[in-house]
Order: structure tokens, then C-alpha cells, then sequence
């Protein structure tokens, strides 16, 4: 912002927009309250979390950067009760100066008469490091908005792969499955990565080789 408008925000001649006052915010690392409180009014009073909750909250957002790419990954959920089958997702991972935050497609649904294509299952989250773990922990942003995790590491292969361990809300409850994550090289358009979402089966030629094989050996 030019010197004269940030003159007429300390005058309190004019009052910056909504994105504006974010990124005031965010520079100063204060809330909306304090920009805005007359510097004689005290603060209000908060309740302060407890140590256990400050350090699980500054554990899952605040934790080592890890090492993984940006860019666009095929996430593969094992299917409960189908080991024939693979739940393919797509993950968005996207890395900042301090923070690698995701987005993630879990299944698309095709259009209808009712309407046109939808994800239901769109996760928002951030990706932190621990012990040679990478954790995905995300709120899905459509229906319900419930958590998931996914806890992966590099697989001992000469080609990148993440293997591990997802909990996720099912239709019949919670469940622990099996995931493989795997970069998506080339040229794909986010419409193409978002339409190759579903259920695809380990029989399928066009599946990777290397996520069907590790799919089969569990």
C-alpha cells in the first residue's frame, strides 16, 4: 500500500477492507480486535489453553516443514473388505516460506440431472514432520467436516513413493487403511487430476504398477 493511505488508516480517516486488514494482521501477528482497540482500552480477558492443548495445537501447525514437493499426488486409499480395489484421491500439496498446507480430493461424483459434477470429499489441512513421518492432518471443507489423518514415509525403493497409514470417518465408522502416495510427473491439468478420482481396480492396466504392486504385497 502507498504512504498516504497508511497515513489515512493511522488518522482514522478511512479503515482498510477485509484482505487488506488480513494481511495487517498477519504481519503484525495480531487479531482484528487489537488492530481496531484504542491503545488506552485494555484487552480482554481469554481463557488460556492448557499446556497439553498449546503444545498439541503448536505440534500440528507449527511443526518441521517436511520434505516433500509441491505439487500435485495421487493419494490411493485401500478399500475395506475389497483388496481388489483402490479409493484414488488427489492431493494438492503447496509449500510456503514456513508452512506446507494440502487440499485433497477424495472421491468425485460424476454430473446429473440433479446438478454437475461435485467432490464430496474435499480435505484442507496442513503437512508437518515427526521421526521420519509425514503427517497430513486435514477437516473435510463439504458435508459433515470431519478430521482425517494420513501418516506416511518415503518407501526403501529406487522410484519416490509414500507408504503408510490413514484414519478416516467411513459410512460405517472410523477405520485405519493402508495408503500410497505417489507424484503425479507430466503435465495434468486440475480438471483431469480431479476426474480420475474414484475407485479404480488393481487389475486396471492404466493404475500404476509400482502403487498395485505394493497394494497387493499390504
Amino acid at each position: 500500500m502507498n504512504r498516504t493511505q497508511f497515513e489515512r488508516y493511522l488518522q482514522g480517516k478511512s479503515v482498510p477492507n477485509r484482505a487488506t486488514a488480513r494481511l495487517i494482521c498477519d504481519y503484525f501477528r495480531i487479531d482484528e480486535d487489537e488492530l481496531y482497540r484504542a491503545p488506552e482500552t485494555a484487552a480482554p480477558e481469554r481463557p488460556l489453553l492448557s499446556p497439553m492443548h498449546e503444545t498439541l495445537y503448536e505440534n500440528m501447525v507449527r511443526g518441521p516443514n517436511p520434505a516433500i514437493a509441491g505439487g500435485t499426488y495421487f493419494t490411493y486409499f485401500a478399500v475395506p473388505g475389497r483388496p481388489d480395489l483402490l479409493m484414488r484421491s488427489v492431493t494438492f500439496i503447496r509449500r510456503r516460506a514456513d508452512l506446507v498446507t494440502f487440499r485433497r480430493v477424495t472421491r468425485w461424483a460424476e454430473g446429473n440431472r440433479q446438478g454437475g459434477p461435485r467432490a464430496p470429499g474435499w480435505h484442507y489441512g496442513v503437512a508437518i514432520s515427526r521421526l521420519n513421518w509425514i503427517y497430513f492432518a486435514g477437516i473435510n471443507r463439504r458435508q459433515t467436516g470431519e478430521p482425517s489423518i494420513v501418516a506416511v514415509q518415503w518407501a526403501p525403493f529406487s522410484e519416490p513413493v509414500l507408504v503408510g497409514k490413514a484414519f478416516v470417518l467411513t459410512g460405517a465408522g472410523p477405520a485405519c487403511i493402508q495408503v500410497i502416495m505417489r507424484q503425479q510427473v507430466g503435465r495434468t491439468s486440475l480438471r483431469q487430476a480431479m476426474t480420475m478420482c474414484g475407485v479404480v481396480s488393481l487389475d486396471d492396466p492404466r493404475l500404476d504398477q509400482l502403487v498395485a504392486s505394493i497394494a497387493r504385497e499390504g
